[in-house]
């Protein structure tokens, strides 16, 4: 990690003062430094910094722009904007564990390909934040974040499956995998149907760690690895950004590591639907009817609503040894993006203690979710003339509730169930993190399941 954490204050450490809107006077800073500020024009606005002189052209300290208060990870920032060195905070924060997670993630850099690594920071641990808790967080965010970036050239099925088997090996979880034709012997035609048109052949990747006698929890991500659209292509520009599409599978991997370093006491189980919709001669079609793991027949609307038909199979298994809590993360809909944007995550569930939990979890550890509804009238718009089911509705309304109704149909035995549909990915740098792949949620869920099962 470019930024490093440290219990004891180094000698030469500087310290950084956290200073509100129009806030300098009060902020109990020395008269010269309050002087040298008004120079430059630095008044607490949010975000900024300022580094104070010392005498022979040393480094006294920084400032740091708080604004009217706002979010605890915005001094994330800091991490990219002081100079390389060791720096403390001069002041209590009233939620050390975000400001040092923030700090933290917002030194991270993806170096694969070439990128350099950020300068060298050491900060001194926030008064009263849990160190162990903060890097578990921060290396199961990087963990997605990682997945996320890396292309489908680097991260296709087989890769994909690569990495759930080192995250297996480190924390001494088993891994079973369901490949090719065994699906559908093992009845996963939805997943079978989906890749097989895909040079990496689809698969099921199936997670298990902890005692068998703990309170199941059970977390299925979208692994649908690149999205061309399938025989309803896409547009070019459409599918610059599908390398993501797999964000639901790198989410809750990251999930997974912070769960499993933890060592809460669940049985965890991961289930990865791993395919590539792809276009080939023997692609589904539009129009196709496929029978699900559940018996549901589905007819095929449209082939680019591909990730609600390898959740779908894959759900089905997970509800039938109906854990405490099932959780579904996957990029499913652009209509949950119309509307609310790529920060906000909507979640679904029928279960009003989760729910309520929920918004608590994301509230106190700033990881925004906001609940949308299953509105069962809206059920109807996925009929089908000669099956089951449709894949999507023909008005093109409400997208996401359709999408996590569509899920619904398939766990019915697991009340505490809900489903996510992010985006997983910053469009635009933020204090706490680059343009670039994200994780959504997984620190509110953590929290809730710390909580229940710690």
């Amino acid at each position: 990690m470019p930024v490093e954490l440290v219990d004891q204050k180094p000698e030469a450490a500087l310290p950084i003062y956290l200073v509100g809107k129009d806030g300098l006077d009060a902020s109990g800073l020395p008269p010269s430094a309050i002087a040298w500020a008004g120079a430059n024009g630095f008044s607490g606005e949010a975000g900024r910094t300022l580094v104070l002189p010392a005498d022979g052209g040393a480094l006294a300290g920084a400032l740091f722009g708080t604004g009217d208060g706002g979010s605890q990870l915005a001094v994330g920032a800091l991490a990219r904007s002081l100079p390389a060195g060791e720096w403390h905070f001069a002041q209590d924060l009233p939620a050390p564990d975000l400001a040092a997670l923030a700090l933290v993630l917002g030194g991270y850099v993806f170096t694969r390909y070439g990128k350099k690594p950020g300068k060298a920071l050491r900060f001194v641990l926030p008064s009263g934040a849990d160190e162990a808790h903060v890097r578990r967080i921060a290396e199961g965010i990087f963990l997605t974040r990682d997945l996320v970036n890396t292309p489908t050239s680097d991260m296709g099925p087989d890769e994909l499956e690569e990495a759930v088997q080192i995250l297996a090996a480190t924390h001494g979880a088993d891994i079973f995998v369901i490949k090719g034709d065994d699906l559908l012997a093992r009845n996963f035609p939805m997943i079978h149907a989906v890749g097989r048109a895909s040079a990496d052949a689809p698969r099921l990747i199936d997670m298990t760690w902890g005692p068998g006698d703990a309170p199941k929890v059970t977390l299925v991500g979208k692994g649908v690895c690149f999205d061309t659209g399938g025989l309803d292509v896409k547009p070019s520009s459409g599918m610059l950004l599908m390398k993501k599409d797999m964000g639901g599978a790198a989410n809750v991997l990251g999930l997974a590591s912070i769960i499993m370093a933890a060592q809460l006491n669940v049985r965890l189980r991961v289930l990865i639907p791993a395919v590539e919709n792809s276009i080939a001669g023997n692609a589904f079609r539009p129009g196709d009817v496929l029978r699900s793991r559940k018996g549901i027949t589905v007819e095929i609307g449209n082939t680019d609503a591909e990730g609600r038909l390898v959740l779908a199979d894959a759900l089905a298994l997970a509800d039938e040894e109906r854990p405490a809590l099932l959780f579904d993360m996957a990029t499913l809909t652009g209509a949950a993006r119309v509307a609310l944007g790529p920060d906000l995550s909507p979640f679904y569930t029928g279960d009003e203690a989760l729910a309520a939990d929920l918004a608590a979890a994301s509230l106190a550890v700033e990881d925004p979710l906001w609940r949308m509804p299953l509105w069962r009238p809206y059920d109807a718009k996925l009929s089908s003339k000669i099956a089951d089911i449709n894949n999507v509705t023909t008005d093109g309304f409400a997208g996401s509730i359709t999408a996590a109704l569509f899920l619904k149909r398939f766990v019915e035995k697991t009340p505490g169930w809900a489903h996510f549909d992010i985006f997983a990915w910053n469009p635009s740098d933020r204090p706490y993190g680059l343009t670039g792949g994200e994780a959504q949620g997984i620190r509110a869920l953590e929290r809730i399941i710390a909580k229940r099962f710690g």
